[in-house]
């Protein structure tokens, strides 16, 4: 009995391999007395703390206990609906876990959690659902729910949520980008682009690059006016919003529409400086390197689509120099230097 009296907000953890059962037995316990209110809740915080013993998470999925879950989502408890999803958000940290959720039949009231009317709640739930996504399994499985998710983008205000949404949505479109556009993801994701947090911007432009992939997800981006925003944002601080938005315009600059527009906004420029844009000696950040990296070999790739136009071979003809030091440069990354070259062998391409 210490731990409940050094801990009241936590229930007494039995020893070993008996703890994670007994709290289950207490989460299915009806509530018989007025001082029993809290049980489940304290039952849920033990459960929690528990699930930091990657042990006590395949004890969990193993002996069938997250299935015992589903109840609590209709408890009258806002705490304790919110502190279940918290559970299955640490269990699915861990790739059994995840795996246990999507095998459950807890993925249906999972989502009309979603509705919630508590913020902490709902926000438990969009961590549970991004964490599926890392499987291409989970991220099948909320495909029907893009729409809905396209909804809640609109209502939701919170940045984190907002994050989260955004993130989920980019892995769906990934996966299958027409529920998102039938959706009108293009538009919506479009305001997104010009929110004033980096991340948003930032995982807005992600998935508006999985939109873009796709015949109709090109023509979309150039008749729902997303383009000067995003030439914009090749300016940003951000330089994984950069890389993003540079990824939009090179899967956009591949339809002779999205040439035209682009050139129109006189993007070349743009472009160009951002390739010609050497990286600081002392930047060792790998993780930067990396970002910095896509955002060049995005900004090639672009450039080498707009060569196939007239327009965009007269400019880059006369830039050509800027572009040949990265295909010639020994030290240059082999991939970076590549693609380089290609847009070379394109811009000087003679019939």
């Amino acid at each position: 009995m210490a731990a409940s009296v050094v801990y009241p907000d936590r229930a007494t953890v039995a020893f070993g391999l008996r703890a994670v059962p007994q709290l289950f037995e207490q989460l299915q316990q009806e509530k018989e007395e007025k001082k029993e209110e809290n049980r489940r809740l304290r039952a849920l915080n033990s459960l929690c703390d528990l699930m930091s013993d990657p042990e006590k998470v395949y004890q969990t999925v193993t002996g069938g206990f997250v299935e015992q879950l589903k109840v609590l989502f209709q408890d009258e408890d806002p705490e304790v609906r919110t502190k279940t999803c918290e559970l299955l958000h640490l269990l699915t940290a861990h790739c059994i876990g995840r795996q246990a959720l999507l095998s459950s039949s807890l993925l249906p009231p999972l989502a009309q959690l979603l509705d919630d009317a508590s913020s902490s709640c709902r926000r438990n739930v969009h961590r549970v659902l991004n964490r599926l996504t890392l499987l291409p399994a989970g991220t099948d499985a909320l495909l029907s729910l893009v729409p809905k998710l396209m909804l809640k983008l609109r209502q939701e205000e919170e940045e984190e949520v907002q994050v989260l949404l955004l993130s989920t949505l980019s892995s769906c479109s990934g996966l299958d980008p027409l529920p998102a556009l039938a959706a009108n993801g293009v538009s919506l994701l479009g305001h997104k682009l010009s929110h004033r947090s980096p991340n948003i911007r930032r995982e807005a432009a992600a998935a508006m690059m999985a939109l873009s992939v796709c015949e109709d997800g090109k023509q979309q981006v150039c008749e729902q006016a997303v383009l000067p925003v995003l030439v914009a944002l090749l300016r940003d601080e951000d330089v994984e919003v950069q890389a993003n938005a540079a990824g939009v315009i090179m899967c956009t600059v591949i339809i002779t529409t999205g040439k035209q527009r682009c050139l129109d906004l006189d993007v070349v420029p743009v472009l160009l400086d951002l390739v010609s844009k050497k990286e600081e000696e002392e930047e060792q950040d790998v993780e930067r390197r990396r970002r910095r990296k896509a955002l060049v070999m995005y900004s090639l790739r672009a450039l080498t689509a707009l060569a196939e136009a007239p327009d965009g071979r007269r400019l880059l003809l006369e830039q050509l120099p800027q572009l040949a030091a990265r295909s010639e440069a020994a030290e240059e990354d082999r991939d970076i230097r590549r693609a380089a070259q290609t847009a070379v062998r394109v811009v000087t391409w003679t019939p």
